[in-house]
């Protein structure tokens, strides 16, 4: 879930890699896979497709157990949002989503108005975050 990722666990990232434009995108998923490569595109084995994926720094090191990195890659489902406007995501978003114009190289995202498909929570507009315009 995109709610348990320790942002620390995102330092060693350098640039994101997406492989398809997200300005359409309400939310993508997001989570950490044990990759063998700092680098490159990771192979997919969920259903749906793969937006996106992390590139990690020559600093990041593997698991000492697994010899594997933690990366971030960026996923949609069939019965997501984008593919079915009216089913189970016609509003609210899965727990592991984000807003992909909140995504950055070592920062995690999160929630939006857009992403959750309703209007800007009381959190956000108290803490004045906007965002900006499709």
């Amino acid at each position: 879930m995109s709610a348990l990722i320790d942002p620390a666990e995102l330092a060693h990232e350098t640039d994101l890699v997406w492989l398809e434009d997200t300005t359409e995108l309400d939310y993508v998923r997001q989570s950490l896979d044990r990759l063998t490569t700092r680098r490159g595109r990771p192979a997919y084995h969920r259903d749906g497709r793969m937006v996106g994926y992390a590139i990690l720094g020559p600093d990041a090191k593997s698991s000492r157990a697994s010899g594997t990195f933690r990366r971030r890659v960026f996923w949609l489902l069939p019965h997501d949002r984008d593919q079915d406007p009216e089913g189970l995501y016609t509003t609210g978003a899965p727990s592991e989503a984000v807003d992909p114009r909140t995504v950055a190289p070592g920062v995690k995202g999160y929630k939006t108005e857009r992403s959750e498909g309703g209007p800007a929570s009381p959190a956000m507009l108290e803490l004045g975050i906007t965002l900006p315009k499709a």
